[in-house]
């Protein structure tokens, strides 16, 4: 019965794919929604893209192994998205681009696309990676089936669907799936498990004072989560690419505000989990094997289902917006920009074609930019963009079965994510001074120091972010003194987007 219950749900995903494909019929629906989202569904996509397989099955994992203070991965997260939509998010909004790498181009000039695309690809491949090796074993545990056929099922309807609309498609089955994951975690699992546990109060009488505090694990352990995940979410692309989706600045603040709160809620409930799991399943030898164990051990089998279905519907939702994200950065600024004929040359409004590489902006103050744009005839924009998509989807799913450690890959995903664009990245949103020279030495050295210092002290080292965001940060301010300041035309552009 559990089975049959998620075999419905998959089958409603790509039900809502299909109709999605209906609403995707140019570019910007297809890679941002049309740029039209209200509140409620700009929420539910939001919470749903963030809150994948870490959050939940490792989520409840931690809690089962640290206690209440196995939260703070998950409210690493949240925090990271309360602090983009409050301060940042209105502004991003405001650029009607695609990427994050076109937002370093706009601010800072030609020199740094090629170079943050390749980092962003990279990271949105391997986050959309460690999604489908999780949902794999969900699909083991309840079908009996190899890693092979779980990692091919599962990921072929996660590309099916999101080829099929693109955002659209991907925003209307995130609804659902933030639908899903609201009543399977907080409504079902959370209440049942606590109840076979004996109570909150007999749950916590019966643990040690640490597993009881907030900060059991350690504040280097904490402040490490928040170093990576915090401020891996408020530089994203696939968490930007929804940004662009909101219809305006005021759905970007208030609407990813409360997504961050209710990542908040999440991350103690996941933890609330785990700490009851740890009297209904002792022993679990593996921390992300407890989530599945505990569900087939206090739930009937429809409930199990549907909390299966809730599991799924997180892992599915960050897969697909991973992969969404990481085939628009190969296309808009690893591809496309190598292929672009030059003698092709049209003049466009400044808010115009946001994939289009900008050369110069004449004219300066209040009256209207124009930026010459190099154009490529690129024919069906929708078929070239699934095109990408079903390509990253099929790297996606060998990744998912080679790859040895996907935990050692997400970390290395977000160290190179937050090491080498975060400070060119906030330096371009609140740095006049900043330059180019000074983007690329901040990546470089950022990116570069961050990879020797794992290779010495190790991939899970706290050491490697650390020192990897100190050396950007060196190599940002330097770099910029040391360079002339950013063209006053690229500046009025720069500033023409954001006062729109």
């Amino acid at each position: 019965m559990d089975s049959l219950v998620v075999i419905i749900y998959l089958a409603a995903m790509v039900g809502f794919g299909i109709w999605g494909r209906f609403k995707a019929k140019d570019q910007d629906d297809f890679l941002v929604a049309g740029r039209r989202l209200g509140p409620l569904l700009y929420t539910g996509t939001m919470s749903a893209v963030v809150l994948g397989g870490a959050s939940t099955i490792g989520g409840v994992g931690l809690g089962y192994t640290s206690g209440l203070s196995g939260m703070w991965l998950v409210f690493s997260i949240g925090l990271g998205i309360i602090i983009l939509s409050l301060l940042f998010a209105p502004r991003i909004q405001k650029l009607e681009i695609y990427t994050v790498s076109q937002m370093l181009e706009l601010r800072y000039g030609h020199g740094s696309r090629l170079v943050s695309g390749a980092i962003m690809t990279a990271y949105g491949l391997m986050i959309s990676t460690t999604s489908t090796v999780a949902y794999a074993t969900v699909f083991h545990a309840l079908f009996d089936l190899n890693k092979f056929w779980s990692v091919l099922i599962g990921g072929g309807i996660v590309i099916l669907y999101s080829m099929l609309g693109g955002m659209w498609s991907i925003t209307l089955t995130d609804f659902v799936q933030f639908f899903i994951q609201t009543i399977g975690i907080f409504l079902i699992m959370l209440p049942i498990v606590l109840s076979q546990a004996g109570g909150v109060t007999e749950l916590f009488s019966s643990i040690t004072p640490e597993q009881a505090s907030v900060t059991g694990i350690g504040w280097q352990a904490i402040l490490g989560y928040i170093l990576i995940y915090t401020l891996g979410l408020l530089i994203g692309q696939d968490i930007w690419q929804r940004v662009f989706t909101a219809r305006s600045p005021a759905v970007a603040r208030w609407g990813g505000f409360t997504a961050g709160v209710y990542c908040l809620f999440y991350a103690v409930a996941g933890a609330l989990v785990g700490m009851a799991a740890a009297k209904i399943v002792p022993g679990m030898e593996v921390a992300d094997d407890v989530f599945v164990a505990v569900v087939d051990a206090s739930m009937t089998p429809v409930l199990a289902g549907f909390v299966l279905a809730a599991a799924l519907a997180a892992m599915m939702s960050t897969a697909s917006g991973s992969l969404m994200a990481a085939s628009t950065v190969c296309r808009q600024d690893i591809v496309e920009p190598l292929l672009v004929k030059k003698e092709v040359v049209t003049p466009v409004a400044a808010s115009g074609d946001a994939g289009g590489e900008s050369l110069r902006v004449e004219g300066t103050g209040k009256k209207a930019a124009l930026t010459e744009s190099l154009v490529r005839e690129t024919g069906d924009e929708v078929r070239d963009s699934r095109i990408y998509l079903i390509g990253l989807g099929l790297v996606t799913l060998i990744l998912a079965l080679i790859m040895p450690s996907v935990v050692e890959a997400l970390t290395v995903a977000y160290n190179l994510l937050v090491a080498g664009l975060f400070i060119p990245i906030l330096g371009g949103l609140i740095f006049k001074r900043g330059t180019i020279v000074g983007v690329m030495a901040g990546m470089v050295m950022g990116s570069v120091t961050t990879i020797v210092v794992m290779i010495v002290a190790g991939i899970y080292s706290n050491e490697a972010i650390y020192l990897g965001l100190i050396a950007s940060l060196i190599g940002y301010l330097v770099g910029s003194f040391a360079s002339k300041p950013t063209s006053p035309e690229i500046m009025a552009a720069w500033k023409e987007r954001l006062n729109r």
